[in-house]
């Protein structure tokens, strides 16, 4: 209290009687309350601004590019039998038409995520009528694959699941799919689910709980990542790859 207070106060209590003393010092002390919650009020809401502003600042995960767009760097050519070249041409992957399989596996996958991942590529069906994408990837320690436009051409699906293949499991749907024309693919897995959309559309929601995730013998050596095409020429770019947040992974959860 500074002497102006304390004359002021010693005033008050000469020459007003104490009913007024008492409504002076009632009005002074909610004044002063009022005041502190103003303070309060405006630290909160400074506290709040400068959280969102640092929620704000958090980069999303970068992708990755898989595939140069020049050469095979980063990838080899699996053995199947019977497969056709493969090769780049015009900055895009082609998998030449084979007898069956014709792929590509990625060789140095140490890095690369066994769960929690997203998955990007464009891809083109050039000449065949079969699956001209059949994408194997990890499910933590299990593989599995997507294959688009399998079984006579427009088969979609995940195999396998509980040891059914894409053509007799839930994940099953059909699409119709035009040569020489680019498809975006995109592949989400987390710790909960396998989710695929097709141009934007999704047409696999696959829950993980209690499911037994495998693939087919044939794309073996597709492990851990990799890419074929069965009877059928395809091309393949913009191959990319990026980690997902914490809280995409957390939507990704089932509903309690």
């Amino acid at each position: 209290m500074n002497i102006l207070n304390y004359i002021g106060n010693r005033f008050l209590q000469a020459h007003l009687p104490k009913t007024w003393l008492l409504l002076v010092l009632t009005l002074s002390l909610m004044t002063a309350s009022s005041a502190s919650a103003d303070n309060q009020s405006e630290k909160s809401g400074s506290n709040k601004a400068d959280a969102t502003k640092k929620a704000e600042k958090q980069p999303e995960p970068k992708w990755i590019s898989l595939f140069n767009g020049k050469n095979l760097d980063g990838w080899k050519v699996p053995q199947f039998g019977g497969e056709g070249e493969v090769h780049v041409e015009k900055g895009n992957l082609i998998l030449e038409m084979g007898v069956d399989l014709t792929g590509a596996t990625l060789v140095d996958t140490k890095k690369f995520p066994l769960t929690n991942y997203e998955v990007e590529l464009e891809a083109m069906r050039v000449d065949g009528t079969d699956f001209f994408c059949g994408l194997t990837f990890p499910v933590k320690k299990d593989p599995c694959s997507f294959i688009l436009g399998g079984w006579g051409g427009s088969l979609c699906g995940i195999s396998s699941i509980d040891g059914d293949d894409a053509s007799q499991n839930s994940t099953t749907t059909f699409q119709t799919f035009k040569k020489n024309q680019w498809y975006k693919i995109r592949l989400q897995v987390t710790d909960h689910k396998i989710q695929g959309w097709l141009d934007g559309k999704q047409i696999v929601d696959q829950n993980l709980k209690d499911r037994k995730i495998s693939i087919r013998h044939e794309v073996e050596l597709s492990r851990p990542f990799g890419i074929t095409s069965f009877c059928t020429t395809a091309a393949l770019k913009n191959i990319r790859l990026r980690k997902l947040t914490p809280e995409e992974v957390a939507k990704t959860a089932p509903q309690k």
